[in-house]
């Protein structure tokens, strides 16, 4: 095993046993969008709160492996303050990551780059877009309102 992957799968484990903006938002707050996978249990309420454009906010809860919740803990933290339409180019981003396509390396991923070889195991692919999904979900909901 490289130190590469040491490190990424340090990461990943300190987001799956510390996550980060884990919880919901008071209802008045934002919108939820609830998904799960079931094929592997994995469930996520993802909670956004969505002003001008702008993620405000964005908080979860859910139930899984250490891939998923930690997805969701890095899509969290990498979201919040940016526009709208900036999250949903990292969500495309992600995506093409996970299918293994090539992206710019100029982009700064941060913790989310840990996640890169979950490329290589399609069936765990579900597990780390899951929150990706809800946010692109929950986005287009704030975007409707």
């Amino acid at each position: 095993m490289s130190s590469l992957d040491d490190l990424y799968r340090r990461v990943i484990m300190d987001h799956y046993q510390k996550p980060r903006n884990r919880g919901k938002l008071d209802e008045s707050e934002g919108l939820v969008v609830n998904l799960n996978n079931p094929t592997c249990g994995d469930s996520i309420s993802l909670s956004l709160k969505v002003e001008e454009g702008k993620v405000v906010d964005a908080k979860f809860l859910g139930e899984g492996c250490s891939i998923s919740m930690s997805s969701a803990s890095m899509m969290t933290e990498a979201v919040k303050g940016k526009s709208a339409e900036e999250a949903l180019k990292l969500a495309h981003i992600f995506s093409d990551m996970m299918q293994g396509k090539e992206i710019d390396d100029s982009i700064d991923l941060g913790d989310i780059e840990a996640l890169s070889g979950v490329a290589k195991f399609p069936a765990r692919i579900k597990c780390a877009t899951l929150a990706w999904k809800a946010l692109e979900q929950g986005i287009r909901q704030a975007g409707e309102s």
